[in-house]
Protein backbone atom coordinates (compact mmCIF):
# COMPACT_ATOMS: atom_id res chain seq x y z
CA UNK A 1 0.00 0.00 0.00
CA UNK A 2 2.92 2.33 1.23
CA UNK A 3 4.83 1.84 -2.34
CA UNK A 4 1.58 2.22 -4.28
CA UNK A 5 0.65 5.72 -2.26
CA UNK A 6 4.72 6.68 -3.55
CA UNK A 7 4.39 5.76 -6.87
CA UNK A 8 0.87 7.16 -7.37
CA UNK A 9 2.67 10.39 -5.39
CA UNK A 10 5.47 10.15 -7.64
CA UNK A 11 3.32 9.71 -11.12
CA UNK A 12 1.49 12.64 -9.81
CA UNK A 13 4.52 15.13 -8.96
CA UNK A 14 6.06 14.50 -12.76
CA UNK A 15 2.61 15.04 -14.12
CA UNK A 16 2.84 18.41 -12.64
CA UNK A 17 6.31 18.77 -13.68
CA UNK A 18 5.41 17.95 -17.09
CA UNK A 19 2.71 20.81 -17.51
CA UNK A 20 4.13 22.91 -15.40
CA UNK A 21 6.93 22.91 -19.20
CA UNK A 22 4.29 22.33 -21.45
CA UNK A 23 2.85 25.50 -19.88
CA UNK A 24 6.36 27.25 -20.08
CA UNK A 25 7.10 26.42 -23.75
CA UNK A 26 3.85 27.99 -25.05
CA UNK A 27 4.40 31.64 -25.83
CA UNK A 28 3.37 33.81 -23.47
CA UNK A 29 -0.07 35.44 -23.84
CA UNK A 30 0.97 39.30 -23.09
CA UNK A 31 -1.88 42.23 -23.43
CA UNK A 32 -1.74 46.06 -24.06
CA UNK A 33 -3.45 47.91 -21.94
CA UNK A 34 -3.63 51.64 -23.65
CA UNK A 35 -1.66 53.38 -26.68
CA UNK A 36 -1.09 56.83 -25.62
CA UNK A 37 2.98 56.11 -24.26
CA UNK A 38 4.98 56.37 -27.68
CA UNK A 39 7.17 53.72 -26.27
CA UNK A 40 4.46 50.81 -27.38
CA UNK A 41 5.78 51.09 -30.64
CA UNK A 42 8.71 50.07 -30.09
CA UNK A 43 7.50 46.82 -27.56
CA UNK A 44 4.97 45.96 -30.01
CA UNK A 45 7.72 45.54 -32.86
CA UNK A 46 10.18 44.07 -30.36
CA UNK A 47 7.16 41.91 -29.09
CA UNK A 48 6.22 40.60 -32.62
CA UNK A 49 9.62 39.36 -33.43
CA UNK A 50 9.62 36.95 -30.25
CA UNK A 51 8.37 33.38 -30.64
CA UNK A 52 8.14 33.21 -26.91
CA UNK A 53 5.71 35.72 -26.60
CA UNK A 54 2.00 36.70 -28.46
CA UNK A 55 0.30 39.71 -28.74
CA UNK A 56 -3.60 38.23 -27.28
CA UNK A 57 -5.01 41.54 -27.23
CA UNK A 58 -4.77 45.34 -27.32
CA UNK A 59 -6.69 47.90 -25.57
CA UNK A 60 -7.20 51.73 -26.01
CA UNK A 61 -10.33 53.45 -25.44
CA UNK A 62 -9.95 56.13 -28.55
CA UNK A 63 -11.20 54.17 -31.44
CA UNK A 64 -8.91 56.08 -34.03
CA UNK A 65 -5.55 55.76 -32.06
CA UNK A 66 -6.46 51.56 -32.11
CA UNK A 67 -7.10 52.07 -35.92
CA UNK A 68 -3.68 53.72 -36.05
CA UNK A 69 -1.82 51.44 -34.89
CA UNK A 70 -3.82 48.29 -35.84
CA UNK A 71 -3.04 49.69 -39.53
CA UNK A 72 0.71 50.71 -38.94
CA UNK A 73 1.45 47.81 -36.87
CA UNK A 74 -0.59 45.24 -38.81
CA UNK A 75 -2.63 44.27 -35.34
CA UNK A 76 -5.47 41.41 -36.33
CA UNK A 77 -8.97 43.19 -35.81
CA UNK A 78 -10.02 40.38 -33.07
CA UNK A 79 -7.69 41.27 -30.63
CA UNK A 80 -8.37 45.38 -30.67
CA UNK A 81 -10.53 46.51 -28.21
CA UNK A 82 -11.83 50.20 -26.74
CA UNK A 83 -12.93 48.68 -23.22
CA UNK A 84 -10.22 47.65 -21.03
CA UNK A 85 -12.44 45.10 -19.02
CA UNK A 86 -14.18 43.50 -21.75
CA UNK A 87 -10.32 42.74 -23.38
CA UNK A 88 -9.26 41.61 -20.25
CA UNK A 89 -12.15 38.96 -19.92
CA UNK A 90 -12.47 37.64 -23.01
CA UNK A 91 -8.90 37.66 -24.13
CA UNK A 92 -7.84 36.19 -20.60
CA UNK A 93 -4.03 37.44 -20.61
CA UNK A 94 -0.53 36.16 -18.63
CA UNK A 95 0.32 39.36 -18.21
CA UNK A 96 -0.61 43.10 -18.96
CA UNK A 97 2.04 45.52 -20.08
CA UNK A 98 0.51 49.43 -19.92
CA UNK A 99 1.75 51.99 -21.96
CA UNK A 100 -1.51 54.46 -21.00
CA UNK A 101 -0.68 58.23 -19.43
CA UNK A 102 0.95 57.23 -16.20
CA UNK A 103 -2.25 59.16 -14.37
CA UNK A 104 -4.36 55.87 -15.75
CA UNK A 105 -2.16 53.54 -14.44
CA UNK A 106 -3.96 52.91 -11.15
CA UNK A 107 -6.83 52.00 -12.95
CA UNK A 108 -5.11 49.56 -15.17
CA UNK A 109 -3.54 47.88 -12.29
CA UNK A 110 -6.54 47.65 -10.44
CA UNK A 111 -8.60 45.76 -12.79
CA UNK A 112 -5.92 43.53 -13.06
CA UNK A 113 -5.69 42.91 -9.80
CA UNK A 114 -9.51 41.71 -9.69
CA UNK A 115 -8.56 38.88 -12.00
CA UNK A 116 -4.88 37.82 -10.40
CA UNK A 117 -3.10 39.08 -14.16
CA UNK A 118 0.62 40.19 -13.54
CA UNK A 119 1.15 43.75 -14.60
CA UNK A 120 4.00 46.02 -15.93
CA UNK A 121 4.19 49.66 -16.91
CA UNK A 122 6.50 52.30 -18.38
CA UNK A 123 8.25 54.64 -15.81
CA UNK A 124 7.31 56.55 -13.21
CA UNK A 125 4.88 54.36 -11.37
CA UNK A 126 2.23 56.81 -10.73
CA UNK A 127 1.39 61.13 -10.60
CA UNK A 128 1.00 60.98 -6.95
CA UNK A 129 1.40 59.06 -3.45
CA UNK A 130 -2.05 58.75 -3.62
CA UNK A 131 -2.38 56.54 -6.52
CA UNK A 132 1.45 54.68 -5.87
CA UNK A 133 0.25 53.69 -2.54
CA UNK A 134 -3.48 52.31 -4.33
CA UNK A 135 -1.31 50.40 -6.93
CA UNK A 136 0.85 49.07 -4.12
CA UNK A 137 -2.89 47.69 -2.01
CA UNK A 138 -3.92 46.15 -5.05
CA UNK A 139 -0.87 44.72 -5.87
CA UNK A 140 -0.96 43.12 -2.27
CA UNK A 141 -4.16 42.32 -1.22
CA UNK A 142 -4.08 40.17 -5.21
CA UNK A 143 -0.73 38.69 -5.03
CA UNK A 144 0.12 39.92 -8.47
CA UNK A 145 3.64 40.91 -9.52
CA UNK A 146 3.64 44.94 -10.18
CA UNK A 147 6.73 46.14 -12.11
CA UNK A 148 8.09 49.38 -13.74
CA UNK A 149 10.15 49.61 -16.92
CA UNK A 150 12.86 51.62 -17.32
CA UNK A 151 14.91 51.94 -20.10
CA UNK A 152 18.26 52.51 -17.49
CA UNK A 153 17.19 49.06 -15.56
CA UNK A 154 18.96 47.72 -18.64
CA UNK A 155 22.04 49.02 -19.05
CA UNK A 156 25.00 46.60 -18.22
CA UNK A 157 27.07 49.88 -17.09
CA UNK A 158 24.52 50.47 -13.68
CA UNK A 159 24.77 47.32 -12.97
CA UNK A 160 28.48 47.27 -12.84
CA UNK A 161 28.11 50.41 -10.66
CA UNK A 162 26.09 48.90 -8.02
CA UNK A 163 28.81 45.67 -8.06
CA UNK A 164 31.53 48.02 -7.53
CA UNK A 165 29.96 49.88 -4.52
CA UNK A 166 27.53 47.47 -2.90
CA UNK A 167 29.08 43.97 -3.97
CA UNK A 168 32.92 44.63 -4.01
CA UNK A 169 32.65 48.07 -1.79
CA UNK A 170 35.86 48.95 -4.30
CA UNK A 171 35.30 53.53 -3.51
CA UNK A 172 33.77 52.69 -0.34
CA UNK A 173 30.63 54.68 0.82
CA UNK A 174 28.66 56.54 -1.22
CA UNK A 175 28.90 60.53 -0.83
CA UNK A 176 27.35 61.95 -3.95
CA UNK A 177 25.14 60.55 -7.01
CA UNK A 178 24.35 62.39 -10.10
CA UNK A 179 21.83 61.50 -12.90
CA UNK A 180 21.33 63.91 -16.10
CA UNK A 181 18.33 62.91 -18.18
CA UNK A 182 16.86 64.68 -20.32
CA UNK A 183 16.55 65.27 -24.16
CA UNK A 184 15.66 68.41 -26.58
CA UNK A 185 11.88 67.90 -25.55
CA UNK A 186 9.51 66.05 -26.50
CA UNK A 187 7.92 68.07 -29.47
CA UNK A 188 11.58 68.67 -30.53
CA UNK A 189 12.14 65.28 -30.94
CA UNK A 190 8.61 64.32 -32.68
CA UNK A 191 7.13 61.74 -30.25
CA UNK A 192 3.93 61.21 -31.36
CA UNK A 193 0.74 63.87 -30.81
CA UNK A 194 -0.96 61.91 -28.38
CA UNK A 195 1.84 61.23 -26.53
CA UNK A 196 2.57 64.83 -26.49
CA UNK A 197 -0.17 65.65 -25.78
CA UNK A 198 0.01 64.32 -21.56
CA UNK A 199 3.04 64.57 -21.31
CA UNK A 200 2.40 68.62 -21.26
CA UNK A 201 -0.75 67.88 -19.22
CA UNK A 202 0.04 67.88 -15.61
CA UNK A 203 -2.37 66.23 -14.46
CA UNK A 204 -1.78 63.19 -16.74
CA UNK A 205 1.76 63.14 -16.54
CA UNK A 206 2.60 64.48 -12.44
CA UNK A 207 5.03 67.35 -14.07
CA UNK A 208 6.50 68.28 -17.33
CA UNK A 209 10.48 67.20 -17.42
CA UNK A 210 10.78 66.84 -13.70
CA UNK A 211 8.57 63.46 -13.31
CA UNK A 212 9.46 62.22 -16.75
CA UNK A 213 13.05 62.43 -16.56
CA UNK A 214 13.33 63.12 -12.88
CA UNK A 215 12.28 59.66 -12.42
CA UNK A 216 15.84 58.51 -13.80
CA UNK A 217 17.67 59.38 -11.10
CA UNK A 218 15.41 59.07 -8.17
CA UNK A 219 15.22 55.24 -9.51
CA UNK A 220 18.57 54.53 -9.61
CA UNK A 221 19.40 56.55 -6.49
CA UNK A 222 16.71 54.54 -4.44
CA UNK A 223 18.56 51.66 -5.78
CA UNK A 224 21.86 52.35 -4.54
CA UNK A 225 20.82 53.37 -0.92
CA UNK A 226 18.73 50.41 -0.83
CA UNK A 227 15.33 51.64 -0.59
CA UNK A 228 16.42 53.86 2.39
CA UNK A 229 14.12 57.04 1.83
CA UNK A 230 16.18 60.46 1.50
CA UNK A 231 15.75 62.57 4.91
CA UNK A 232 14.38 65.80 2.66
CA UNK A 233 13.85 66.73 -1.05
CA UNK A 234 14.51 70.24 -2.21
CA UNK A 235 14.00 71.30 -6.60
CA UNK A 236 13.77 74.32 -8.72
CA UNK A 237 11.39 73.53 -11.91
CA UNK A 238 10.81 76.41 -14.61
CA UNK A 239 9.92 76.56 -18.39
CA UNK A 240 11.80 77.82 -20.72
CA UNK A 241 9.78 77.45 -23.96
CA UNK A 242 6.58 78.70 -22.57
CA UNK A 243 5.09 78.51 -25.95
CA UNK A 244 5.50 74.78 -26.33
CA UNK A 245 5.22 73.84 -22.42
CA UNK A 246 3.10 76.64 -21.02
CA UNK A 247 1.24 74.36 -18.21
CA UNK A 248 4.80 71.86 -16.86
CA UNK A 249 8.18 72.59 -16.68
CA UNK A 250 10.77 71.64 -18.81
CA UNK A 251 14.03 72.10 -16.61
CA UNK A 252 14.27 70.64 -13.26
CA UNK A 253 16.68 69.92 -10.77
CA UNK A 254 16.55 67.90 -7.64
CA UNK A 255 18.59 67.54 -4.49
CA UNK A 256 17.88 64.57 -2.08
CA UNK A 257 19.77 64.71 1.18
CA UNK A 258 20.82 61.38 2.64
CA UNK A 259 22.41 61.24 6.26
CA UNK A 260 25.90 60.62 4.62
CA UNK A 261 24.94 61.12 0.82
CA UNK A 262 23.48 63.71 -1.77
CA UNK A 263 21.54 62.96 -4.65
CA UNK A 264 21.89 65.73 -7.74
CA UNK A 265 19.12 64.77 -10.54
CA UNK A 266 18.92 67.04 -13.84
CA UNK A 267 16.06 66.65 -15.58
CA UNK A 268 15.74 68.70 -18.64
CA UNK A 269 13.83 68.62 -22.17
CA UNK A 270 16.04 71.60 -22.93
CA UNK A 271 19.42 69.40 -23.35
CA UNK A 272 21.50 70.11 -26.91
CA UNK A 273 21.98 65.92 -26.98
CA UNK A 274 19.55 62.97 -25.32
CA UNK A 275 21.50 61.96 -22.18
CA UNK A 276 20.87 59.31 -19.51
CA UNK A 277 24.31 59.70 -17.71
CA UNK A 278 24.63 58.55 -14.02
CA UNK A 279 27.80 59.60 -11.62
CA UNK A 280 28.42 57.98 -8.23
CA UNK A 281 31.43 59.27 -5.77
CA UNK A 282 32.32 57.11 -2.86
CA UNK A 283 34.75 58.17 -0.40
CA UNK A 284 38.02 56.47 -2.45
CA UNK A 285 36.76 56.60 -6.02
CA UNK A 286 33.93 57.26 -8.44
CA UNK A 287 32.52 55.35 -11.72
CA UNK A 288 30.76 57.46 -14.76
CA UNK A 289 28.60 55.70 -16.79
CA UNK A 290 27.55 57.41 -19.70
CA UNK A 291 24.81 55.93 -21.76
CA UNK A 292 24.32 51.89 -21.39
CA UNK A 293 27.84 50.07 -21.92
CA UNK A 294 30.18 53.71 -21.04
CA UNK A 295 31.82 53.33 -17.97
CA UNK A 296 35.05 55.21 -16.86
CA UNK A 297 36.25 54.66 -13.00
CA UNK A 298 38.94 55.52 -10.57
CA UNK A 299 38.99 53.54 -7.76
CA UNK A 300 41.97 53.57 -4.85
CA UNK A 301 45.13 53.18 -6.24
CA UNK A 302 44.87 54.20 -9.61
CA UNK A 303 46.30 56.80 -10.95
CA UNK A 304 43.99 58.14 -13.52
CA UNK A 305 40.54 57.43 -14.59
CA UNK A 306 40.03 54.47 -16.66
CA UNK A 307 37.41 52.89 -19.30
CA UNK A 308 36.15 49.81 -17.78
CA UNK A 309 34.04 47.22 -20.01
CA UNK A 310 30.61 46.11 -17.77
CA UNK A 311 30.16 42.32 -17.60
CA UNK A 312 27.37 41.48 -19.59
CA UNK A 313 23.82 41.03 -18.28
CA UNK A 314 22.21 37.73 -17.65
CA UNK A 315 19.66 36.62 -20.53
CA UNK A 316 16.86 36.91 -18.30
CA UNK A 317 17.85 40.76 -17.49
CA UNK A 318 18.29 42.15 -20.74
CA UNK A 319 15.24 43.79 -22.22
CA UNK A 320 11.61 44.62 -20.44
CA UNK A 321 10.01 41.73 -22.07
CA UNK A 322 12.58 38.70 -21.00
CA UNK A 323 12.53 40.21 -17.67
CA UNK A 324 8.54 40.62 -17.77
CA UNK A 325 7.88 37.03 -19.05
CA UNK A 326 9.89 35.37 -16.08
CA UNK A 327 7.77 37.60 -13.74
CA UNK A 328 4.74 36.57 -15.17
CA UNK A 329 5.30 32.82 -15.39
CA UNK A 330 6.87 33.06 -11.68
CA UNK A 331 10.41 32.48 -11.74
CA UNK A 332 10.96 35.50 -10.54
CA UNK A 333 9.80 38.66 -8.33
CA UNK A 334 10.22 42.01 -9.54
CA UNK A 335 13.27 43.11 -7.75
CA UNK A 336 15.28 46.38 -7.46
CA UNK A 337 14.76 48.72 -10.14
CA UNK A 338 11.76 47.60 -11.31
CA UNK A 339 10.16 46.57 -7.44
CA UNK A 340 6.90 48.46 -6.41
CA UNK A 341 8.81 49.02 -3.43
CA UNK A 342 11.38 51.16 -4.92
CA UNK A 343 9.07 52.91 -7.39
CA UNK A 344 6.55 53.82 -4.17
CA UNK A 345 9.47 56.00 -2.61
CA UNK A 346 10.45 56.88 -6.64
CA UNK A 347 6.76 58.80 -6.45
CA UNK A 348 7.02 59.82 -3.05
CA UNK A 349 10.70 61.89 -3.79
CA UNK A 350 8.47 63.46 -7.30
CA UNK A 351 5.78 64.29 -5.19
CA UNK A 352 8.22 66.32 -2.51
CA UNK A 353 10.11 67.23 -5.56
CA UNK A 354 6.98 68.69 -7.36
CA UNK A 355 6.00 70.34 -3.62
CA UNK A 356 9.35 72.17 -3.04
CA UNK A 357 9.32 73.82 -6.52
CA UNK A 358 6.08 75.25 -6.16
CA UNK A 359 6.36 76.59 -2.66
CA UNK A 360 10.42 77.16 -2.97
CA UNK A 361 10.76 75.29 0.67
CA UNK A 362 12.78 71.83 1.07
CA UNK A 363 10.19 68.94 2.02
CA UNK A 364 11.13 66.44 5.11
CA UNK A 365 10.00 62.96 3.93
CA UNK A 366 7.91 60.75 6.99
CA UNK A 367 10.24 57.52 7.66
Amino acid sequence: MIRKIAGLLLFSLIGAAQAQEASEAKPLRLAIAGLAHGHVSGFLRAAKSRADVRIAGVFDADPALTASYAKSEALAPEILFNDLATMLDRVKPEAVATFTNTFDHAMVVEACARRRIPVMMEKPLAVNVIQARAIQEAARSSGIPVMVNYETTWYKSHAEIRRLFKEQKAAGEIRKMVAMDGHQGPKEIGVQPEFLAWLTDPAKNGAGALFDFGCYGANLMTWLMDNQRPLAVAAIAQTNKPAIYGRVDDEATILMQYPKAQGIIQASWNWPVGRKDFEVYGETGYAIATGGDTLRVRLPGQRAEEARKPADLPPAERDSISYFSGVARGRFKPAGLNSLENNVIVVEILEAARESARTGRRIALAK
